[in-house]
């Protein structure tokens, strides 16, 4: 029976500040996990820096070092299936460049593989370096995500995770072109023990996630993994419906009563606006579930490789 694999899948954007120190650190964990050999695959998410151009020195010197570069930028879910795509290890980890998934953690997490888990993920214990607003948003997310579907994203979820290459394979059978990966990880279930750790700022450059990107992102999984907006449209309908019955048997019974008074329009005008306001809410949602789904139908590959060494 041979050695078994440890492959590392590593999404990069714009990372040429990071990747010697990522690598640097990953052959310090190696010397602990000496039992396994490692492969390191970098994923090129159409980098515009010196990003690749490293990846294929470093590869030039270690032939364990994989790339696989796209033809533009697909995004970090994008970069994270198709590192799924070309492992071959029999452990597969999926970590950022940028250290803040420090590699002194592969050891723990394997020994947790060993125990019987099928997979280890990470968590940050805090939210230290980021700003107040960040935060609040991040925790809500999360609240809100738990209670409208039917997956378990723990607060504070890290990417960073270590799997057996069977879970692997079931997160490669979800093939649809939105992807929100932290909601399919909770989708295929698995026996998963999660490691708590402190935040970690990056080691060099500067992270890719504004506020406005992290809000569409959060977005995108409440719609992937819940139809809860789509009940909430139906609901907000059949409350103003019933609002509008019982406000016309009241008009029509002050009428009767007390004659036709003079006219609020600017009353009227603001329920006019508010209700309109309410139905266009309504329609959007429906309008972002009929995008989606237009997206599915299409049926467009996740991602298109320019060049690779795998």
């Amino acid at each position: 029976m041979g050695q078994e694999q440890i492959s590392l899948v590593v999404p990069c954007y714009n990372e040429e500040a990071t990747i010697i120190h990522f690598y640097e650190e990953v052959l310090k964990v190696e010397a602990e996990l000496s039992q396994y050999s490692f492969e390191m695959l970098f994923v090129d998410d159409g980098s515009k820096d010196r990003t690749l151009e490293i990846l294929k020195e470093l590869s030039q010197r270690d032939e364990r070092v994989k790339w696989v570069s796209f033809s533009r930028n697909f995004g970090k879910e994008a970069a994270i299936c198709a590192g799924f795509t070309y492992v071959s290890g029999d452990y597969v980890a999926i970590m950022d460049a940028d250290l803040q998934d420090p590699p002194s953690l592969l050891p723990e997490m394997m020994d947790a593989i060993q125990d019987g888990y099928d997979c280890v993920a990470t968590r940050r214990e805090n939210r230290k370096g980021e700003s107040p607003i960040r935060s609040l948003f991040a925790k809500m997310f999360y609240r809100i995500m738990n209670k409208i579907s039917q997956i378990d994203i723990v607060d504070g979820a890290r990417d960073f995770r270590l799997m057996r290459y069977e879970v692997v394979e079931a997160i490669l059978q979800m093939s649809e072109y939105n992807r929100f990966t932290k909601g399919i990880y909770g989708w295929v279930g698995f026996k998963t023990k999660w490691i708590a750790y402190e935040n970690i700022e990056r080691v060099a450059g500067e992270t890719k996630w504004s506020f406005w990107k992290l809000f569409l992102y959060s977005l995108e999984g409440i719609m992937a993994f819940s139809i809860m907006p789509l009940a909430l449209a139906s609901v907000l309908g059949v409350i103003f419906f019933l609002i509008a019955m019982i406000a016309i048997v009241v008009i029509v019974l002050r009428t009767l009563i007390w004659g036709d008074p003079v006219p609020g329009w600017p009353a009227l005008a603001s329920i006019i606006i508010f209700v309109g306001g309410i139905q266009l809410f309504c329609t959007g949602v429906i309008g972002q579930y009929l995008a989606k789904t237009y997206m599915e139908t299409k049926r467009r590959p996740i991602f298109l490789v320019r060049e690779k060494n795998v």
